[in-house]
C-alpha cells in the first residue's frame, strides 16, 4: 500500500511518518521523505532570486520536487515493502504506476504552531538565520500553502491532528486504513 502524509512545514509529517513506521500491523515499512527529491541545479525546478540576487530553489512550489523520480523510487519501494510512506508538503501528488492501494493522510495543525515549529527546527537547531526564515514566510511560504498544500485537504482519505500524540495519531490512521481495507475489500 502507498501512503501519502503531505501538509504543510512543520505539521508533522515525518513524526507521524516514524510512528506509523514503528506501530505498523505489517512490515516492513519503507519512508521516503519530500525533502529528499528537491531539485539541487537550475535547470529544473523553480528558482527565484533572493535579495542579494542569488538564485534560490523555491522550496514551497512543487514544480520545485523531482515527482517523477519519487514516483519511481516509491514504486520500486513497493515491490518489496507491505507500505510505503511518502511525506511531504506534496507528497498527495505522487503517482505510482502500479495498482497499490492507496491512502492519502492530511497532517493539519494551525499555522502559527507550524511556524514555531519551523523556528524551532531551522533557527534553534540548524542556525538559519530568523530574519530570513521570518522574511520568506511572509513574502512566500504562507501563500505557497494556501496555493499548493492546503487545496489538497480536500482530496485526502482522512485528516490527522499534528498536535496531537503521534502514537496515538499513528493508531488512528492505521485503524482507518483498516475500516475502509474492511469496506472496499481491498488489502490494508
Amino acid at each position: 500500500m502507498l501512503m501519502t502524509l503531505t501538509g504543510g512545514s512543520g505539521a508533522g509529517k515525518t513524526t507521524l511518518a516514524h510512528a506509523l513506521a514503528a506501530g505498523a500491523p505489517v512490515s516492513p515499512v519503507r519512508v521516503l521523505h519530500g525533502d529528499d527529491y528537491y531539485f539541487r541545479t537550475q535547470e529544473h525546478g523553480v528558482w527565484v532570486p533572493d535579495e542579494s540576487g542569488t538564485p534560490r530553489l523555491d522550496v514551497g512550489d512543487p514544480w520545485s520536487v523531482d515527482l517523477a523520480r519519487l514516483g519511481r523510487d516509491a514504486e520500486e519501494a513497493l515491490a518489496g515493502s507491505a507500505v510505503v510512506v511518502v511525506e511531504g508538503l506534496f507528497a498527495r501528488r505522487v503517482g505510482v504506476r502500479s495498482s497499490y492501494p492507496r491512502f492519502d493522510v492530511f497532517v493539519e495543525l494551525a499555522a502559527d504552531l507550524r511556524l514555531a515549529r519551523k523556528i524551532r527546527r531551522k533557527c534553534l537547531d540548524d542556525g538559519f538565520p530568523l530574519d530570513v526564515l521570518l522574511r520568506n514566510y511572509v513574502l512566500h511560504r504562507r501563500d505557497a500553502h494556501e496555493r499548493y498544500v492546503e487545496p489538497v485537504r480536500r482530496d485526502c482519505d482522512l485528516v490527522a491532528d499534528g498536535g496531537a500524540d503521534p502514537a496515538e495519531s499513528a493508531r488512528s490512521v492505521w485503524e482507518a486504513v483498516r475500516a475502509r481495507a474492511a469496506t472496499t475489500g481491498l488489502p490494508a
